[in-house]
C-alpha cells in the first residue's frame, strides 16, 4: 500500500480552477501515472481538497466532534450563500466545479463534509438522523454567520436538503435538489431491510472496481472518462489501511438511516421554493440488488419518479436532463451549472 496525494491534489485544483472546462482539466491530472491503490486515510487526511478547509467543533450525543466544511468567498459578491450537501459516495471536493460555477456568479459557497462522511469524525458510536444532521448544519452556518441560504442537495444529500427546509423553512432561500434519492419509499415497495450488520459486510468489501462499475452504470450512463477515476480513488481510499473498520461502520449506520427515513411522504409539505435538476437515465435505488428480482426493475425510475416529485412538492420547478445519469453536475458540467444558475431564485 503506499500513500499518495500528487494525483489527488492535482485533480482536485484543476476542477476548482477551471470548473467550467473541468474535463480537459481533469485529463490532463489522470494522464499521469496512477500509483496502484491509494491510502488516503479514515478522514482523508492525504486528500486534497480544491480550496482551503476549515473545522467547526462541537458536542454531540455526548461525543466531541469536528465537521470540515470549504467557504469560498465569490468573485464579485451578490449578497447570496449556497450551502452545498453531498450524497452518500461523495463529499465537498466533488462540489468542485459546482463551487467554482457559483462563486464565480457571485455567490458566497458553504460545502460541508458531514459527520460520518469524508474529512469529518466518523464516531465508534452515533445515531444517524436526518434531522440531526440538519441540526449540525444549521449550527455550523450560525457559526460562521450564515442567516439564510440556498440549501442545494444532491443524492443523499437531497434528502437533508428536504429535511433541512422541512425544519428551518425561515432559513432556506431555495430548496435545489439535483437527482437527490429516497423518491420512493422502498422498503413499502418490497426492498428487504439488510440492517447495520449486513451493510457492514457489504461495506468491508468496498473495492475500486466495484465502485467504478457502480458509478459508471449510474453516475455516467454507461461511459467512463480518466477525470472520473479520481473520484473513485477518492472515497475507495479510505478503505485501505488503518481507520477502513471505523469507515464501514459509519456507512453502514448511514446506509441503514437512508433506508428507515424516507422524506418522499413529505414532499407535499415543503413550502420553500424548490428546483429539481434530473438526470432521466439515473437508476439508484438503495437496496435494489437485494431485493426480489421481479421488483427489481421497477425500482429508481427517475424518467417517472422526476414528473412525481414535480407534482408532490408544491409550485416545484423541474429541469430534465435525458442523457445524464445520477450525477449530471459531473457528466456534463458546462450544460448543468448554465441550468442551475439560471433556475436559482433572484
Amino acid at each position: 500500500m503506499i500513500v499518495i496525494t500528487r494525483l489527488a491534489r492535482a485533480v482536485a485544483a484543476a476542477a476548482f480552477t477551471l470548473a467550467l472546462i473541468p474535463v480537459q482539466a481533469h485529463a490532463q491530472a489522470a494522464a499521469e501515472p496512477l500509483v496502484t491503490e491509494p491510502v488516503y486515510g479514515a478522514e482523508l487526511e492525504e486528500f486534497a481538497y480544491p480550496a482551503p478547509t476549515q473545522q467547526y467543533r462541537f458536542k454531540s450525543q455526548g461525543v466531541d466532534l469536528q465537521m470540515t466544511y470549504m467557504d469560498v468567498k465569490p468573485a464579485k459578491p451578490n449578497g447570496r450563500t449556497v450551502v452545498l450537501m453531498h450524497g452518500k459516495n461523495f463529499c465537498g471536493a466533488t462540489w468542485a466545479g459546482t463551487t467554482n460555477a457559483l462563486s464565480q456568479a457571485g455567490y458566497r459557497v458553504v460545502v460541508p463534509d458531514q459527520i460520518g462522511f469524508c474529512k469529518s469524525t466518523k464516531p465508534q458510536h452515533y445515531q444517524y438522523t436526518f434531522q440531526q444532521l440538519a441540526d449540525n448544519t444549521s449550527k455550523l452556518l450560525a457559526s460562521i454567520g450564515v442567516k439564510k441560504a440556498i440549501i442545494i442537495g444532491h443524492s443523499t444529500g437531497g434528502m437533508l436538503a428536504t429535511r433541512y427546509a422541512l425544519m428551518y423553512p425561515e432559513l432556506t432561500d431555495q430548496l435545489v435538489m439535483i437527482n437527490p434519492i429516497g423518491l420512493e419509499d422502498w422498503k413499502n415497495l418490497g426492498v428487504p431491510s439488510l440492517g447495520v450488520d449486513k451493510w457492514y459486510e457489504r461495506e468491508l468489501k468496498t473495492s475500486a472496481e466495484r465502485v467504478r462499475e457502480y458509478e459508471r452504470t449510474t453516475y455516467y450512463n454507461g461511459q467512463w472518462k480518466p477525470e472520473y477515476e479520481v473520484w473513485v480513488q477518492m472515497l475507495v481510499g479510505m478503505y485501505r489501511g488503518k481507520g477502513k473498520e471505523v469507515v464501514a461502520w459509519n456507512s453502514a449506520l448511514i446506509y441503514d438511516m437512508i433506508y428507515t427515513q424516507p422524506v418522499v411522504h413529505e414532499f407535499p409539505l415543503i413550502k420553500t421554493p424548490t428546483f429539481l435538476l434530473m438526470g432521466l437515465k439515473d437508476t439508484t435505488a438503495i437496496g435494489k440488488d437485494a431485493a426480489p428480482a421481479e421488483i427489481r426493475p421497477k425500482l429508481g425510475n427517475y424518467t417517472v419518479l422526476a414528473e412525481k416529485t414535480r407534482q408532490a412538492i408544491p409550485g416545484s420547478v423541474l429541469m430534465t436532463f435525458p442523457e445524464m445519469g445520477h450525477a449530471p453536475q459531473m457528466q456534463d458540467p458546462v450544460q448543468f451549472h448554465k441550468a442551475l444558475l439560471k433556475g436559482l431564485v433572484r
